[in-house]
């Protein structure tokens, strides 16, 4: 194969890449605005690094339980990961900011509660 053709292909490529690109942050930021639907989950989502489940947990004002069952039902969707350091936990895949998504602040010792209408949202 002589250098022209070679570079078409590459350039070709590239074209292709950077539309792949496109469409898949697109999509992943459908799915991370589908599945967090309200500030807790944002805020839960964002801090899934090397926290404990427990730890997020408090400072959202939710069950260690719900934090697991998130980060299993996100995993299924592709948006956390087991943690390679820490067995037991997830990390997220994706920054929401990375995807124009704003995360709320949290204040040193402020609890994040649920609102009330998603209370039973909450332990999916």
């Amino acid at each position: 194969m002589n250098d022209e053709k070679l570079d078409k292909i590459i350039e070709l490529l590239e074209e292709i890449l950077k539309w792949t690109r496109f469409e898949g942050n697109q999509r992943v930021k459908e799915v991370l605005l589908d599945e967090l639907d309200t500030d807790v989950k944002k805020i839960a989502y964002e801090l899934s690094d090397r926290r404990s489940s427990s730890k997020i947990a408090r400072v959202i004002d939710v069950t260690d339980q719900t934090i697991r069952n998130w980060w299993k039902k996100w995993a299924k969707r592709g948006l956390t990961e087991v943690h390679p350091d820490y067995k037991m936990r997830f990390r997220k895949v994706f920054p929401l900011r990375d995807f124009g998504i704003e995360v709320p602040e949290i204040k040193k010792g402020e609890k994040i509660v649920e609102p009330t209408a998603n209370a039973k949202n909450a332990e999916e």
